[in-house]
């Protein structure tokens, strides 16, 4: 599969390169787990500064190169896999969680990516991660421009802006401008829910329709009747007039917390809508 294919963009600017290794803030007894090395921009100063490093390349070429290139360093090992489904608790040197992700992330897989090491049960310390300007912008942005994306980063960590990176950074230089973000996970996750899954069914819904006030989308998300999600968002004290974008992540748990104390309205797609009176009364 051609580089192309793959949405890879190799840095080549020694400049950002700093800039993203000073970013990670690494110490030589680091755990560092470095998602798509590539042709290596950063994986060299992240070995010479660091303990152990993992390195994780989907591209099954440029992984036997890269395992030729560090075969005799035993603090070093490749693995040739899909970063979107990898597990850090199936990997000895993280079995504490005690480990820093640095990433220049595939624009087509930086968000499930991100996600994934988030959302594990051993989550890294910090990730300094390179992904598109826009994708870092939703990630980062505050009440009034929050989306699912913004929710589910800030849900487990904080996000801080470091640099932007322009085309001309790379080989070949993408059509948009990145941006580096380090993301400071948090021990307990500022949102209390029975599961991840259980809450982000509520959070798709809410952002269905993100253009229509807040009961609108959740009918639209979650297929009940409008009077029925009117009365659900009127029961938490959040006004219906107001948009997804606009809710923080308190007021998203008080609308979890009302939509599991009615019972978890919601219909499955291609189900006949039906009202839900008896569980959200007036």
């Amino acid at each position: 599969m051609t580089a192309q294919r793959l949405g890879q963009h190799f840095l080549t600017d020694n400049s950002v390169v700093k800039v993203i290794v000073d970013a990670a803030d690494l110490r030589h007894d680091d755990i560092v787990v470095e998602v798509g090395p590539g042709r290596g921009a950063l994986t060299k100063d992240i070995v010479s500064q660091s303990g152990k490093v993992l390195l994780i390349e989907y591209d099954a070429e440029i992984a036997s190169r890269l395992a030729l290139r560090y075969e005799t360093n035993s603090d070093v090992e490749v693995l040739n896999l899909d970063a979107r489904h990898f597990g850090s608790d199936s990997h000895a040197w993280l079995s504490d969680g005690n480990y820093k992700v640095v990433a220049n992330l595939p624009y087509y897989a930086a968000n499930p990516i991100v996600r994934n090491f988030l959302e594990s049960t051993h989550q890294p310390t910090s990730m300094v991660i390179m992904v598109q300007r826009e994708v870092a912008r939703d990630m980062s942005a505050e009440p009034g421009d929050m989306s699912l994306l913004s929710l589910a980063v800030q849900i487990y960590a904080s996000v801080e802006h470091v640099i932007d990176v322009p085309p001309e950074c790379f080989d070949p230089p993408p059509k948009v401008h990145s941006s580096v973000l380090k993301l400071e996970p948090v021990s307990i996750p500022r949102l209390e829910f029975h599961s991840s899954e259980d809450f982000f069914k509520l959070a798709r819904s809410g952002f269905k329709s993100p253009r229509k006030q807040l009961h609108n989308s959740l009918a639209d998300g979650l297929f009940i009747d409008l009077d029925d999600a009117r009365k659900l968002v009127n029961k938490t004290g959040i006004a219906t007039t107001r948009r997804p974008a606009t809710l923080s992540i308190d007021d998203w748990q008080v609308l979890y917390d009302v939509w599991v104390e009615n019972g978890r309205p919601s219909n499955p797609p291609g189900s006949v809508r039906r009202s839900y009176r008896r569980r959200i009364n007036d």
